[in-house]
């Protein structure tokens, strides 16, 4: 497993501009050698990757379960992260996700002169695509880690057609459930689920709970437990006619070491 300061590629100190998912430049001086993840997934993939390189994650960031331990400092959440606490940790690197922070933040991180690395997912093979070029090109790892090929051999494949119907809350009051293009939707896609929505169309969006329910034709509900805490209780409480089953949220939502988990986890017969 690579993983260790001295398996990882050397620029020599060159000032190098990389750019990110969304084609923003971030300016490096050689690898990053002090990154400060603002995303659970990526925090999970530089401590599994390159723990020596991660010195400060959020408060959601839970893997590797020894963050504290090492010493990684805390800077509250994705989407109000203390940006005076990063800044004192004198990233080379700060890295951050589309969808889980907000771009007010990554703004003024570059405005600070941090530069960060900004990734965008909505499908399995953009986040195995995508750590490997953060890894590589911004960390300087010289080859792929462990999980990263397992991942790309166990979801990479041709999408099998969908043999079950699935509906994927994410909060309630009001109800919120995963739509497309989301990574979750790909993800399930891959294990044979097609996500339902009532015929209600976004990314996320706000179904009647009567729709979920009786009109949208699920086989079964997903309750996982991100963002929102779903518990044994929502389940029967909330539908009667489609039967439900609690799932790990990081296993559907969790791109990184998680998608090596999901592969053994999720029912994919």
């Amino acid at each position: 497993m690579l993983g260790v300061l001295g398996d990882l590629g050397d620029l020599g100190g060159t000032h190098v501009t990389l750019h990110d998912d969304l084609g923003a430049p971030v300016p490096l001086v050689g690898p990053a050698r002090r990154v400060v993840s603002l995303v659970p997934s990526l925090t999970e993939a530089l401590g599994v990757s390159c723990p020596d390189v991660l010195v400060g994650a959020t408060d959601w960031c839970t893997h590797p379960a020894d963050l504290d331990a090492r010493g990684v400092a805390r800077v509250r959440g994705t989407k109000n992260p203390d940006l005076a606490a990063v800044a004192a940790l004198r990233p080379d690197l700060v890295v951050a996700n589309k969808e889980e922070n907000r771009e007010l933040d990554v703004r003024r991180l570059r405005e600070r002169g941090v530069p960060v690395w900004v990734t965008d997912i909505e499908t399995v093979p953009q986040a195995v695509a995508s750590m490997r070029r953060l890894l590589r090109e911004a960390v300087g790892l010289p080859g792929d880690p462990d999980w990263l090929v397992a991942a790309e051999d166990a979801w990479c494949g041709p999408v099998p057609a969908p043999r079950r119907r699935a509906v994927v809350p994410v909060w309630r009051d009001p109800w919120m459930v995963v739509g497309r293009p989301t990574f979750t939707a790909d993800l399930l896609a891959r294990s044979g689920f097609e996500v339902v929505t009532a015929g209600v169309e976004g990314r996320y969006p706000a179904v009647p709970l009567e729709a979920l329910d009786d009109a949208s034709g699920a086989d079964v509900v997903l309750l996982p437990d991100e963002p929102y805490v779903f518990t044994q209780d929502d389940g029967p409480e909330a539908f009667a006619h489609v039967p439900t089953a609690l799932v790990s949220g990081r296993l559907l939502t969790w791109y990184g070491p998680a998608l090596v988990d999901s592969a053994i986890s999720l029912d994919r017969s």
